[in-house]
């Protein structure tokens, strides 16, 4: 079971949530990769195109967690979220930008798209792990029982 997240995480995660909705992607937080790293949200949209978001509540948080190069083999736009005060000039060049707070967000500056596309078998992959883990949800939603 995943630790909980802090609150701020927590608010930022819904605010990007509402962006990617917006934008015309689906959703989840917590989405864990094959690599067994867990992404803080990932979004698939129509044309299953795969957005990955690393949300960063501090500089601390960015300067003690140096993984998110992982990420951008499973994904087609990666971006970080940060809260609107958030100094983004420290951020690497190379991601999009997400300002947020609890009830919404802003792309600051746009994910380029990946130089590389994600070759086929990888896109089903990531697809079909993103429907398992949206319809395990689901199901635990409905019956949480035993």
């Amino acid at each position: 079971m995943a630790a909980p997240r802090n609150d701020t995480a927590q608010k930022l995660a819904r605010g990007v949530g509402r962006l990617l909705t917006h934008l015309g992607y689906d959703s989840l937080t917590e989405f864990t990769l094959r690599s067994g790293r867990r992404a803080d949200l990932a979004g698939i949209d129509r044309k299953g195109r795969i957005a990955i978001v690393e949300i960063k509540c501090s500089v601390v948080d960015f300067r003690s967690d140096q993984k998110w190069p992982e990420y951008l083999d499973y994904c087609d736009l990666f971006y970080f979220a940060v809260p609107l005060d958030f100094p983004v000039e420290i951020l690497p060049d190379e991601p999009g930008i997400i300002l947020a707070d609890a009830y919404s967000g802003d792309i600051a500056r746009p994910a380029p798209g990946n130089s590389k596309a994600l070759h086929a078998s990888r896109r089903r992959e990531v697809t079909l792990r993103f429907a398992r883990a949206a319809a395990k949800r689901l199901r635990r939603w409905e019956d949480p029982g035993p």
